[in-house]
């Protein structure tokens, strides 16, 4: 599979890595990692919304192979806030469902760092 970046891990970190930054995304709308990750997680994250917008049984499966079950408040989930709260909010929007700013380098090494956020 082209098109991708392997973000120096193997692929079980990676998958795990950007599944944590998905399901974070979700649950706080906006988070703040490495230029690169947020690129990755961005086209992962658009493909969970439009998951999430369809609503069907087998949609919801699909999206939650990546999204992780943290709650989010007592009674909701990560994968139940997706399909409930934010998916209806881009109901008549086809695509571009998050924006990254870029925020100049890390301190520690210099790593260009970014802030992904829903629109």
């Amino acid at each position: 599979m082209a098109g991708y970046s392997k973000l120096n891990r193997r692929s079980d970190q990676r998958k795990a890595m950007l599944r944590d930054l998905i399901t974070q995304l979700i649950i706080h709308e906006r988070i703040t990692t490495t230029e690169t990750k947020a690129k990755e997680v961005k086209r992962l994250v658009e493909k969970m919304v439009t998951l999430g917008k369809k609503g069907t049984l087998a949609s919801r499966r699909q999206a939650a192979q990546l999204v992780r079950f943290l709650e989010v408040t007592e009674d909701q989930n990560a994968l139940q806030k997706l399909f409930d709260d934010i998916a209806p909010r881009y109901a008549e929007r086809n695509g571009g469902y998050t924006r990254i700013y870029k925020m100049g380098p890390r301190r520690g090494d210099a790593t260009p760092m970014a802030i992904i956020e829903f629109v």
